[in-house]
């Protein structure tokens, strides 16, 4: 008499697969990123970027560049996908190249916005 278990091995091609789909993830994740002067914080569909007041602050998130151009009290302007926005504090999602952006926080030394995929907000 054999005994089976309720599980069944995985196959070599589903296990490739599976392997692979793990991957792509990781690295869509990971190479949505990467910043000058400035911080991020990124999930699948939203990031957020800390950029630092007084440098030349800028960082690539989910394959678009954000830009802090200047910022005077609690108004910011920021370029994003190659258009500039004005943005202040609790202001709506402003939409810009599929992309929708918020000013999240101004201080004197950052400033913090939310870039998200579509119009989430």
């Amino acid at each position: 008499m054999t005994t089976r278990s309720g599980t069944s091995p995985l196959t070599p091609t589903r296990r490739v697969a599976g392997l692979l789909a793990g991957l792509a993830l990781g690295v869509a994740v990971l190479s949505g990123c990467s910043s000058e002067g400035a911080e991020t914080d990124c999930g699948l569909d939203a990031c957020t970027v800390t950029f630092d007041r007084g440098v030349d602050a800028r960082a690539t998130v989910l394959g678009v560049e954000a830009k802090l151009v200047g910022a005077q009290g609690d108004q910011v302007t920021v370029e994003v996908a190659g258009e500039q926005l004005s943005l202040t504090v609790g202001q709506q999602a402003t939409e810009v190249g599929g992309f929708a952006v918020t000013l999240d926080s101004v201080t004197d030394q950052q400033v913090k916005i939310r870039v998200a995929r579509g119009s989430s907000s």
